[in-house]
Protein backbone atom coordinates (compact mmCIF):
# COMPACT_ATOMS: atom_id res chain seq x y z
CA UNK A 1 0.00 0.00 0.00
CA UNK A 2 1.29 3.60 -0.80
CA UNK A 3 0.90 6.22 1.81
CA UNK A 4 -0.66 8.66 -0.76
CA UNK A 5 -3.20 6.53 -0.78
CA UNK A 6 -6.14 6.99 1.25
CA UNK A 7 -7.73 3.29 2.42
CA UNK A 8 -9.17 1.82 5.41
CA UNK A 9 -8.63 -1.50 5.22
CA UNK A 10 -6.30 -3.06 8.02
CA UNK A 11 -2.40 -1.83 8.09
CA UNK A 12 0.54 -3.39 7.96
CA UNK A 13 1.27 -1.78 11.54
CA UNK A 14 0.40 -3.07 14.87
CA UNK A 15 -3.05 -1.39 16.17
CA UNK A 16 -2.12 -0.65 20.33
CA UNK A 17 -5.51 1.33 20.75
CA UNK A 18 -9.36 1.00 20.29
CA UNK A 19 -12.27 3.80 20.95
CA UNK A 20 -12.18 3.89 24.67
CA UNK A 21 -8.56 5.17 24.33
CA UNK A 22 -9.67 7.36 21.67
CA UNK A 23 -12.85 8.35 24.22
CA UNK A 24 -10.44 8.79 27.43
CA UNK A 25 -8.23 11.41 25.16
CA UNK A 26 -10.81 12.93 23.90
CA UNK A 27 -12.37 13.45 27.56
CA UNK A 28 -8.95 14.89 29.01
CA UNK A 29 -8.48 17.13 26.02
CA UNK A 30 -11.82 18.93 26.33
CA UNK A 31 -13.27 17.55 23.52
CA UNK A 32 -15.87 15.04 24.86
CA UNK A 33 -19.22 14.76 23.58
CA UNK A 34 -21.72 17.30 24.15
CA UNK A 35 -23.98 17.15 26.77
CA UNK A 36 -24.18 13.09 26.41
CA UNK A 37 -22.85 9.53 27.82
CA UNK A 38 -20.31 8.53 25.39
CA UNK A 39 -20.99 5.28 25.87
CA UNK A 40 -24.34 5.19 25.15
CA UNK A 41 -24.23 6.69 21.80
CA UNK A 42 -23.88 4.27 19.10
CA UNK A 43 -22.98 7.34 16.00
CA UNK A 44 -19.81 8.24 17.98
CA UNK A 45 -18.85 4.94 19.40
CA UNK A 46 -18.59 4.12 15.79
CA UNK A 47 -16.82 7.29 14.83
CA UNK A 48 -14.51 6.66 18.28
CA UNK A 49 -13.71 2.68 16.84
CA UNK A 50 -13.26 3.85 13.38
CA UNK A 51 -10.77 6.74 14.83
CA UNK A 52 -8.57 3.76 16.49
CA UNK A 53 -8.60 1.88 13.50
CA UNK A 54 -7.79 4.58 11.34
CA UNK A 55 -5.30 6.49 13.43
CA UNK A 56 -4.11 3.77 15.78
CA UNK A 57 -1.71 2.39 13.41
CA UNK A 58 0.24 5.17 12.53
CA UNK A 59 0.62 6.54 16.45
CA UNK A 60 3.57 4.59 18.68
CA UNK A 61 2.16 5.62 21.43
CA UNK A 62 -0.69 7.74 23.31
CA UNK A 63 0.94 11.36 22.68
CA UNK A 64 1.37 10.44 19.39
CA UNK A 65 -2.80 9.37 19.03
CA UNK A 66 -3.55 12.43 20.71
CA UNK A 67 -1.63 14.94 18.10
CA UNK A 68 -3.43 12.98 15.25
CA UNK A 69 -6.57 13.45 17.17
CA UNK A 70 -5.99 17.03 18.23
CA UNK A 71 -5.64 18.03 14.54
CA UNK A 72 -9.49 17.03 13.70
CA UNK A 73 -10.69 19.25 16.87
CA UNK A 74 -7.93 22.09 16.15
CA UNK A 75 -7.69 24.61 12.74
CA UNK A 76 -6.85 27.46 12.32
CA UNK A 77 -6.45 28.48 8.63
CA UNK A 78 -4.78 31.94 9.38
CA UNK A 79 -2.31 29.80 11.87
CA UNK A 80 -1.28 27.27 9.33
CA UNK A 81 -0.50 30.14 6.95
CA UNK A 82 1.75 32.11 8.99
CA UNK A 83 4.13 28.94 9.53
CA UNK A 84 7.23 28.97 6.75
CA UNK A 85 7.21 25.34 6.41
CA UNK A 86 3.37 25.60 5.86
CA UNK A 87 4.53 28.71 3.13
CA UNK A 88 7.17 27.39 1.65
CA UNK A 89 4.86 24.46 -0.02
CA UNK A 90 2.44 26.78 -1.05
CA UNK A 91 4.73 28.61 -2.94
CA UNK A 92 6.22 25.45 -4.86
CA UNK A 93 4.92 25.08 -8.46
CA UNK A 94 1.53 23.80 -8.75
CA UNK A 95 0.44 24.44 -5.19
CA UNK A 96 -2.13 26.61 -6.00
CA UNK A 97 -3.90 25.30 -8.96
CA UNK A 98 -3.74 21.58 -6.50
CA UNK A 99 -5.70 23.55 -3.92
CA UNK A 100 -8.39 25.18 -6.61
CA UNK A 101 -8.40 21.98 -7.61
CA UNK A 102 -9.50 20.61 -4.25
CA UNK A 103 -11.46 22.65 -3.19
CA UNK A 104 -13.99 22.83 -6.61
CA UNK A 105 -14.24 19.09 -5.91
CA UNK A 106 -14.88 19.43 -2.28
CA UNK A 107 -17.64 22.35 -2.78
CA UNK A 108 -18.77 20.13 -5.60
CA UNK A 109 -19.79 17.08 -3.55
CA UNK A 110 -21.10 15.87 -0.18
CA UNK A 111 -18.82 14.39 2.80
CA UNK A 112 -15.77 13.37 2.29
CA UNK A 113 -15.31 9.54 3.20
CA UNK A 114 -13.13 6.68 1.53
CA UNK A 115 -14.91 6.38 -1.64
CA UNK A 116 -15.00 10.25 -2.27
CA UNK A 117 -11.46 10.86 -1.00
CA UNK A 118 -10.42 8.38 -3.70
CA UNK A 119 -12.20 9.55 -6.30
CA UNK A 120 -11.21 13.38 -5.56
CA UNK A 121 -7.59 12.41 -5.51
CA UNK A 122 -8.01 10.19 -8.52
CA UNK A 123 -10.04 13.03 -9.93
CA UNK A 124 -7.06 15.33 -9.40
CA UNK A 125 -4.86 13.03 -10.52
CA UNK A 126 -6.29 13.17 -14.29
CA UNK A 127 -6.43 16.75 -14.59
CA UNK A 128 -3.16 18.09 -12.80
CA UNK A 129 0.49 16.77 -13.72
CA UNK A 130 1.26 17.13 -9.90
CA UNK A 131 2.24 13.67 -8.00
CA UNK A 132 3.40 13.05 -4.61
CA UNK A 133 4.26 15.66 -2.28
CA UNK A 134 3.74 18.06 -5.02
CA UNK A 135 0.16 16.98 -5.03
CA UNK A 136 -0.28 15.14 -1.48
CA UNK A 137 1.23 18.15 0.59
CA UNK A 138 -0.96 20.99 -0.03
CA UNK A 139 -4.14 18.65 0.33
CA UNK A 140 -2.79 17.26 3.55
CA UNK A 141 -2.05 21.37 4.88
CA UNK A 142 -5.58 22.54 3.65
CA UNK A 143 -7.37 19.81 5.47
CA UNK A 144 -5.75 18.33 8.20
CA UNK A 145 -3.93 21.08 9.22
CA UNK A 146 -0.15 19.67 8.40
CA UNK A 147 2.01 18.52 5.93
CA UNK A 148 2.70 14.84 5.95
CA UNK A 149 2.47 11.45 4.88
CA UNK A 150 -0.42 8.77 4.77
CA UNK A 151 -1.53 9.05 8.23
CA UNK A 152 -3.10 12.74 7.36
CA UNK A 153 -5.10 11.55 4.82
CA UNK A 154 -6.86 9.41 7.95
CA UNK A 155 -7.31 12.40 9.91
CA UNK A 156 -9.08 13.45 6.49
CA UNK A 157 -11.34 11.15 6.39
CA UNK A 158 -12.70 11.59 10.32
CA UNK A 159 -13.40 14.77 9.84
CA UNK A 160 -17.34 14.98 8.15
CA UNK A 161 -18.24 12.29 10.17
CA UNK A 162 -16.92 13.99 13.60
CA UNK A 163 -18.30 17.77 12.25
CA UNK A 164 -21.91 15.57 12.14
CA UNK A 165 -21.26 14.76 16.02
CA UNK A 166 -22.06 16.91 18.85
CA UNK A 167 -18.61 17.05 20.14
CA UNK A 168 -18.10 19.84 22.90
CA UNK A 169 -15.53 21.87 20.30
CA UNK A 170 -17.28 21.67 17.12
CA UNK A 171 -15.21 20.01 14.01
CA UNK A 172 -14.62 21.77 11.27
CA UNK A 173 -15.74 19.25 8.36
CA UNK A 174 -13.82 19.57 4.51
CA UNK A 175 -16.00 22.07 3.27
CA UNK A 176 -15.50 24.26 6.33
CA UNK A 177 -11.65 24.04 6.18
CA UNK A 178 -11.21 24.19 2.06
CA UNK A 179 -13.16 27.95 2.30
CA UNK A 180 -11.33 29.04 5.46
CA UNK A 181 -8.14 27.64 3.81
CA UNK A 182 -8.99 29.24 0.84
CA UNK A 183 -10.16 32.72 2.12
CA UNK A 184 -7.11 33.08 4.09
CA UNK A 185 -4.55 32.32 1.58
CA UNK A 186 -5.65 34.81 -0.99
Amino acid sequence: MSPNTPVETALSATNLFTGRDVAAILRESGWPYAEQDMGADAPLQAWLTRAADLLGPHAADRAALAELLGLIFRYDALALLQNATHQAVLAREGAREVIRELANRILDGGDVNSDRFKEIIDGMKAALPYRGRSLFFPIRLALAGRIGEGELDRVILLLDSAASLGFAVPVKGTRQRILEFCAAFD
